[in-house]
């Protein structure tokens, strides 16, 4: 059996390794960013250099917090071959060690590393998702982490028609949106666009800022302000338009009965939880996947096999989680089965294999 030195040494080589490899990825992801923002928001009005550095500073925690499976993979991956090279893992078996006992303080290291992702970067990550969206609405029409595809909508019903409203984001609980567009349809045409910096519900109405409106053939008016009716209440804009990436795993719980309170369906945010939920296990799962490829004795010259094989096995599982988590978001599938096959599904592989190679 190993020992708590031994467990302690491996454990700590897992956790040194994985911290370099976090700090890499982030100042990569960071510099990348800034670049990106630079590149499609460099010549709008008020754009800085101070404004592109805060914002990719801010975006960086929810970047950081969808590439952890791939630093859990690497980090495993980094800490076997590393091991090998320098015949420590040779000598474990030689002292009668098996796979399955020098690979446990590096599976628990796995899943105090997702842990940490849950528990503090998520939250950092959520709240610093919001607060890139209220900087991004100082510099007019700078589109730096949104686009059409994710523009969210919602429809109202009042006495004066209907209105169709989308918005970049949805802040402040719902009160806030950020670059909304208003379509007001009346006896089933639209007559009425308005498009605006922000809008701020107020009660019974929408409050409108640096608005253009655009109604028939007529030119585009600008407005320094208007007011849509509106029958709406904060919780449900903030359920409707709120993306589940900005709401922190504390607070999905309340934002999916919330949503069932209105009658709505919280698949995304019931997917978002689910999926923060099995983040430890799937960290420890990429473990079991780096252990099946860089267990074997390596020469100089065979790593670049290894690790390609290892990175091929991580994307392919990177794959079938996304296309699971589309249909739990769709209704498609439960949430919680959406979010755990895949987990199962390599964790069972990664055993399989191990005891294949290990017990025969």
């Amino acid at each position: 059996m190993i020992g708590p030195t031994l467990g302690r040494y491996f454990f700590r080589r897992y956790a040194a390794i994985t911290a370099w490899n976090f700090i890499g990825v982030a100042a990569l992801v960071y510099v990348v960013t800034f670049t990106e923002i630079t590149g499609r928001a460099g010549d709008l009005e008020g754009f800085s250099a101070s404004w592109a550095l805060g914002l990719a500073a801010l975006q960086l925690p929810i970047i950081m917090q969808q590439a952890v499976p791939f630093i859990g993979l690497v980090a495993a991956m980094a800490t076997l071959i590393s091991l090998n090279r320098k015949y420590e893992l040779v000598i474990a078996r030689a002292a009668g060690i098996s796979a399955w006992q020098f690979l446990t303080p590096i599976a628990l290291g796995a899943f105090v590393f997702g842990l940490l992702t849950v528990l503090v970067l998520n939250p950092i990550a959520a709240k610093s998702f919001s607060s890139a969206q209220e900087l991004e609405a100082t510099v007019r029409g700078a589109r730096t982490s949104s686009n059409a595809e994710s523009e969210r909508w919602l429809k109202q019903r009042t006495d004066q028609g209907e209105t169709v409203i989308g918005a970049d984001a949805a802040l402040a609980g719902g009160t806030e949106l950020v670059r909304p567009v208003f379509f007001i349809i009346r006896d089933g045409r639209i007559t009425e666009r308005l498009d605006a910096a922000a809008a701020f519900l107020r009660e019974g109405h929408w409050e409108l800022v640096d608005v253009v409106r655009r109604r028939g053939s007529s030119a585009p008016e600008r407005l320094e302000s208007a007011e849509v009716t509106t029958n709406l209440r904060p919780e449900f804009v903030g359920q409707e338009l709120t993306d589940p990436e900005a709401v922190s795993i504390f607070a999905l719980p309340r934002m999916i009965d919330t949503a069932h309170s209105f009658g709505l369906r919280a698949n995304a945010f019931s997917m978002q939880l689910h999926s923060l939920i099995t983040l430890p296990p799937l960290l420890i799962a990429m473990t079991l996947i780096a252990a099946t490829v860089s267990m074997r004795f390596t020469r100089m010259g065979q790593s670049a096999t290894v690790i390609l094989g290892g990175v091929l096995a991580g994307f392919l599982l990177y794959v079938i989680s996304v296309l699971v988590r589309a249909f739990g978001d769709a209704g498609f599938v439960p949430p919680p089965v959406a979010a755990w096959t895949p987990v199962m599904v390599a964790m069972f592989f990664g055993v399989t294999f191990l005891l294949f190679r290990e017990d025969g």
